[in-house]
Order: C-alpha cells, then structure tokens, then sequence
C-alpha cells in the first residue's frame, strides 16, 4: 500500500525537517508540503492535489491530525475525500489510522474533543468581551463605513453604484443606508 505524506506550517519561518523525517520513517514514498494556514481549506494546493489523486487502498500519513485541519468540518470534509476514493488516514503521533476501527473511533473522538475545544474558546472569549464592555475598556472594531459620508453623497445626487465604487463598499451598503435615512 502506498502511504503519501503530508507536511505542513503556518508560517514560512517554521520548520518542516521534523515532520518531513517522521514521515519518510512511517514509509512514505510521496511528501508534499506546504506553508500555509491550517485554518481553511482553500489555497492550500498540495494538499488538495493529494486528495484528487489518491488512489484507494492508499493512505494519506500526517504527524498529527492539526497538520490537516484546525476545525472538525475541515477534517470531516477532508476523511469524506478520502472515503469516497477509499483511501485512509494515518497520523505518526496519534492512534488515528482510519483503516481499523479502533482508529475510526479514535479519530471520531479527537475531532469531537477538538470542535469543544474550540467552542470553549469562543464562549470565554464572548465572556470576555462582555466583562471589557462593563468596564468601559471594548469598545469594539471601529467602523469601516462612513454612514453619514454616503448621506452626504445620495443627498448631492450621486448614485449607489458611483458611491459604492468611491468608497470600496457594496452597493447593498449604500441601499441600507438610504432606506435607513
């Protein structure tokens, strides 16, 4: 069975040689790499290249399972790939090998743990939020959008489209404006 590699940073100043030796001794006969954010999907063209290709029987090994996604729909989306084209998923320093159940299981565990984690984080950060507010210290994203600059614009007759083109905004902005006043 052919196991393909997968090798990926963040940032172009982070080191890929660790991973790249874990993955040659797990019997890698492919290594594609990559720097990108792990955060989406898109643009990260090694990785897709490899879930186009692979054939099945082959199995796509990372170190660990945050080197494929950082959200559970990410993982989900990218195992779907892999179990339409039945292929499987191995990673060097975690139980995950999706060719046995225990491994499924395991896997299926991790991304249940992963997307709580990520919730967690989004709940203190909203109960942070709400603490600043209290105290006066958020006052959150300063506005990107001059209301009272389209006002000004519609009511010397320029056009939605016109200001929307000056501006850098949406169309659908400047209808929101003026229907709000």
């Amino acid at each position: 069975m052919t196991r393909i590699g997968y090798a990926r940073t963040s940032t172009a100043d982070q080191n890929l040689a660790a991973q790249i030796a874990a993955l040659k001794a797990a019997g890698c006969e492919v290594i594609r790499e990559e720097q990108k954010s792990g955060t989406s999907l898109d643009g990260r063209s090694q990785l897709n290249t490899i879930l186009d290709f692979i054939h099945p029987g082959e199995t796509l090994v990372v170190t660990r399972i945050d080197r494929l996604a950082r959200s559970l729909h990410d993982l989900q989306v990218i195992v779907d790939r892999l179990n339409v084209k039945a292929a499987h998923l191995f990673a060097t320093e975690q139980p995950v090998d999706t060719s046995t159940p225990a491994g499924k299981a395991f896997f299926d565990m991790l991304g249940v743990f992963a997307e709580f984690e990520t919730n967690l984080r989004r709940e203190r950060q909203a109960e942070g939020i709400v603490a600043a507010k209290k105290r006066g210290i958020y006052k959150g994203r300063p506005p990107k959008i001059d209301r009272n600059e389209i006002r000004q614009r519609l009511k010397q007759g320029h056009g939605p489209t016109q200001i929307a083109r000056d501006l850098g905004i949406s169309r659908g902005t400047v209808y929101q404006v003026r229907k709000s006043g």
